[in-house]
């Protein structure tokens, strides 16, 4: 036997000897001095030593014959502890080796490595710092055989949150990491005093960031999977940023979108700073006893942060930016005229270059506009809740208690769905005082009272979607603040975003969650029978009421728009037309659109759209079945390529730039479904694809010269993503031109679809009875939203399929 798993089945042994000295006399113990003496009942403290029969031996401190005190074991395998004991079981400070030479010193509690210790593999991989039932959790700093350094806080035995990693030829992160990856904001600087500050995605440049060349040139902007891709702004060597640049880059800092380098530095050397202790971080979830030694390395080969060691990615467009405003010798040039430019980019591409202003003339009034619109451009949807901000007691409140429901209801055993989890006596609720109590820590929030509904039904929902209660609470009530966004709707809900985008947190009405409960157990027996449904998902139901102010009801939804991609147009489809256009002149990518502005159809593949349609008709039905009204289709849309680049390609025939078709009005759509710009390939493994959040179901499949098969989507230079319906859907968007429009060509794009249905908690109750006599007076009946569950669902489907029409050839 060997290894750490050993020790509490040993333990177990020692107990059984134990017992057997004491009620046989025929057994003997060996004390210090040699002599042997006959077990006796005393319960005194004493040294001596144990022999087990399978040739495993402690000696120290007993009590009775409980090792109590200081101890050594030894196993047969040569595995040995020497240490403090409690009760026959490892506690206090202790020293482990195994038969590989590997070594743990530090802090036991209740057999399990806990607090303070230091692990050095066999590969002499060595680790300083907290430790969490037999995993590194709490802040630590970690040594590889390279010389590579890690040294910031870690979750479950994997690097999670802020930290600092040297590389051993002197490049450095400063940064967040999430399941030992740099992922979240951060600042790597290279040897070569090149560094890249922004958002980072699975070790790759990923979102809003400004890279600064080791000469003082820089360039800020968006990166797709370490590919500049979209609208960003170069400023050359010499240029200095305006006091307006400054403040426009701090205040991305503030928003999140940039790291904030201030708090970045406090990172640093954190393996010194005794006084800051994340050991008591609580992180929901099972744990097994002390892991076998092999298991344990082969755990340290898994998780250690593969992808951090992220050498630098040269490619041909990096290259060039670093030759830009220098002259064909290789040198700056010193006339001090090099302008400051706005370029756009498509997946590390350059598209277009625009001359903003040279370095000392004024920016001209288009210029400023430009800027203001890039600002808008690279701003993350909603405001970032931060102190002062009027729903930040809310959100402190809201955070608290959803990780008191996930800590309490996670270690409840799995079991089937009861009628008694349903309805309003299936909740429970909690007081939450500022300064804590007996159950609550204490929190900087107003004293507020904490309800949640039917937990049991939600957490079987949760794991149905395969969302794990730790990565649940860390999204939600991470260190990272939420985002509040303006309501899209006329309900005057609010709306709040999760800091990885994965959830959707929205206010609710009384009479909504009257609904949401009475059809909840329809709602979980439909969602369980019908996998690919497309109905908003629900993931917890939660009321708070502070100790002066209203009450505020929650919901906690996935978010259909969480994805890699830019979601470029977003729809809310009702299939009615009384009011249903956009009221935003200016439109941009956070614009909800709705019927009215929809001026595309989308083909997709038969089989595809075949099971698209049977679905939103089930979907619909079963909200037809309870009641249900008003609700609607929300439609993502990701353009593989910019509008303005229509301009720049031949109308005579087909041309494609990576993504963007121009078809001449002879091509027939039926030619090709899967977009040139849009390659299907054969299912991969699941390491290599992309999954969206809360997906199950199967996946789809394509007809090809090699049969019927499940595909992925493969993004030239983006990513491959896993096609499910209602996500990552490919499909050809068909301009559709307005009425008394001419149209020489069809206009036909490259797109990826997101869609579900939403909205689902409006009764067509007596108010909606009332609002549909009362406007089928003044408009045609129609046209109108309020009309009742038969024949809003009649009409939602008959408008869907003209959003997905069949395949035709174009006359």
């Amino acid at each position: 036997m060997s290894g750490l798993g050993a020790i509490v089945d040993n333990i177990e042994r020692t107990k059984s000897l134990d017992s057997s000295l004491i009620h046989d006399n025929n057994n003997i113990t060996k004390s210090t001095n040699g002599e042997v003496c006959l077990a006796s009942e005393t319960t005194n403290f004493r040294v001596g030593e144990l022999l087990l029969p399978n040739w495993e031996s402690y000696s120290g401190s007993l009590l009775g014959n409980i090792p109590e005190g200081s101890g050594k074991y030894m196993w047969s395998d040569g595995c040995r502890y020497e240490g403090e004991w409690r009760h026959g079981i490892t506690h206090g400070h202790g020293k482990l080796k195994f038969p590989s030479g590997a070594v743990y010193d530090g802090v036991f509690s209740g057999g399990y490595m806990h607090g303070e210790g230091t692990y050095i593999a066999p590969d002499k991989v060595t680790y300083r710092g907290r430790w969490r039932l037999n995993l590194k959790h709490g802040l630590g700093y970690q040594m590889y055989p390279n010389g590579d350094i890690f040294e910031g806080s870690w979750i479950q035995g994997t690097p999670e949150g802020p930290g600092k990693y040297t590389w051993a030829n002197g490049n450095v992160y400063f940064g967040n990491m999430k399941g030992g990856k740099i992922s979240g904001k951060g600042t790597l600087t290279w040897i070569n005093e090149d560094s890249y500050e922004g958002s980072w995605l699975n070790g790759s440049m990923h979102g809003v960031g400004m890279y600064t060349w080791s000469d003082g040139s820089c360039y800020i902007g968006t990166w797709t999977h370490s590919l500049k891709d979209g609208k960003g702004t170069f400023y050359p060597s010499g240029n200095r940023l305006t006091a307006g640049q400054e403040l426009y880059l701090n205040a991305l800092r503030k928003r999140g979108l940039l790291p904030d380098m201030r708090k970045q530095n406090q990172v640093s050397h954190i393996h010194h700073a005794a006084s800051v202790d994340m050991g008591n971080v609580k992180v929901s979830g099972s744990y097994d006893k002390l892991p076998a030694e092999r298991n344990l390395l082969n755990f340290e080969e898994s998780r250690r942060p593969t992808n951090v060691a992220l050498e630098r990615r040269w490619s041909l467009e990096v290259a060039i930016e670093k030759v830009i405003g220098r002259d064909l010798d290789g040198e700056m040039e010193d006339d001090m005229s090099a302008p400051i430019l706005e370029r756009e980019y498509m997946q590390g591409v350059l598209i277009t270059e625009v001359v903003l202003n040279d370095r000392f003339s004024p920016p001209s009034g288009r210029a400023r506009r430009r800027q203001k619109k890039f600002v808008r451009e690279l701003k993350r949807p909603g405001e970032a809740i931060i102190k002062g901000h009027r729903s930040y007691d809310l959100m402190l409140s809201l955070q608290l208690g959803i990780r008191y429901t996930v800590g309490k209801i996670t270690p409840i055993q799995r079991r089937e769905i009861r009628t008694s989890d349903f309805g309003p006596r299936a909740s429970f609720w909690m007081y939450f005082p500022k300064g804590g109590s007996q159950l609550t820590p204490t929190h900087q929030s107003e004293d507020f009272k904490w309800k949640d509904y039917c937990p049991m039904v939600f957490r079987n929902l949760r794991e149905m979607f395969k969302i794990d209660a730790a990565d649940y609470m860390m999204s939600i009530c991470g260190n990272d603040a939420l985002r509040e966004l303006s309501s899209p709707g006329k309900s005057g809900s609010v709306f709040f975003l999760s800091q990885d985008d994965r959830f959707m947190i929205k206010t609710l009405r009384k009479s909504e969650v009257k609904v949401l409960l009475r059809m909840l157990p329809n709602y979980h027996g439909h969602v369980k029978t019908y996998e690919n449904t497309l109905i908003t998902k629900f993931f917890g139901l939660h009321r708070i009421k502070p100790s002066s102010g209203q009450k505020f009801r929650f919901v906690v939804m996935g978010n259909m728009f969480c994805t890699e991609l830019r979601i470029h147009r977003r729809f809310d489809l009702k299939g009615s037309s009384l009011g249903r256009s956009a009221d935003k002149v200016e439109i941009d990518e956070n614009t909800i659109l709705k019927d009215l502005d929809l001026n595309y159809c989308f083909y997709l593949e038969p089989s595809w759209r075949e099971a698209l349609l049977r679905q939103i008709e089930i979907d619909s039905k079963y909200l037809e079945e309870q009641n249900i009204m008003d609700y609607s289709l929300l439609l993502g849309v990701h353009y593989r390529a910019p509008q303005h680049l229509q301009s720049l390609m031949s109308c005579s025939r087909r041309t494609t730039t990576d993504g963007l078709e121009i078809v001449a009005e002879e091509e027939s759509l039926e030619d090709e479904i899967s977009p040139q710009g849009l390659v299907l390939v054969p299912r991969g493994s699941d390491d290599s694809v992309v999954v969206g959040p809360h997906v199950r179901g199967s996946r789809l499949r394509a007809s090809s010269a090699t049969g019927d098969a499940e595909v992925d989507l493969l993004l030239p230079g983006t990513a491959r993503l896993q096609i499910q319906l209602g996500v990552n859907m490919p499909a050809r968007a068909e301009y559709i031109p307005k009425e008394g429009q001419t149209q020489v060509f069809h206009e036909v794009y490259d797109v990826v679809l997101y869609l579900g249905i939403i909205d689902i908690l409006q009764e067509y109750n007596m108010s909606k009875k009332l609002e549909h006599a009362y406007k089928s007076i003044q408009f045609d009946s129609v046209s109108i939203s309020a009309v009742d569950p038969t024949y809003y669902s009649e009409r939602f489907l008959e408008f869907i399929r003209k959003v997905f029409p069949t395949h035709s050839v174009a006359t």
